[in-house]
C-alpha cells in the first residue's frame, strides 16, 4: 500500500491550496511553513519520491522545468530578482516530504554557506 502523500493530495485537489503556477506537469504554490517572507514550493504533478528517483527516464525534462518555474516563480517574486532555490533530498538533507519539490526563497538575506 502505497504511504500518503500531501503534495499528492494538494495535486489531486483533495487538500484546497491556490496555485501560484500550473500546467499539465508541474504545480506551484506558497509553502505552510515558510522560512522566509516569500517561500514558494514547485512540484511535479508526478510522484517522484526523491531528486534521485526523478532522474530516470523523462527525467531531465521535468528537472529542467521544475528549474525554469522556480526561476520564473523567483524572478517575478524576489526583491531585486533576488532568490534561493533549494531541493533536499533524503533525511540527512533536511527532506520530510517525500514527493520532490524545490523550494523558492525571497525576502531576506540569505548567508552562505546554508544551514
Amino acid at each position: 500500500m502505497a504511504q500518503a502523500c500531501i503534495f499528492c493530495d494538494i495535486i489531486g485537489g483533495k487538500i484546497k491550496t491556490d496555485f501560484l503556477y500550473e500546467d499539465g506537469d508541474v504545480v506551484a504554490f506558497a509553502d505552510i511553513r515558510p522560512i522566509a517572507p516569500d517561500h514558494v514550493l514547485v512540484v511535479p504533478r508526478a510522484h517522484h519520491a526523491t531528486l534521485t528517483d526523478a532522474a530516470g527516464d523523462g527525467g531531465p525534462a521535468l528537472l529542467g522545468k521544475l528549474l525554469k518555474v522556480a526561476g520564473d516563480l523567483g524572478a517575478a517574486r524576489g526583491p531585486e530578482g533576488g532568490y534561493r532555490v533549494v531541493i533536499n533530498n533524503g533525511a540527512a538533507a533536511g527532506q520530510t516530504v517525500y514527493h520532490l519539490h524545490v523550494h523558492v526563497i525571497s525576502g531576506r538575506h540569505f548567508a552562505w554557506p546554508p544551514g
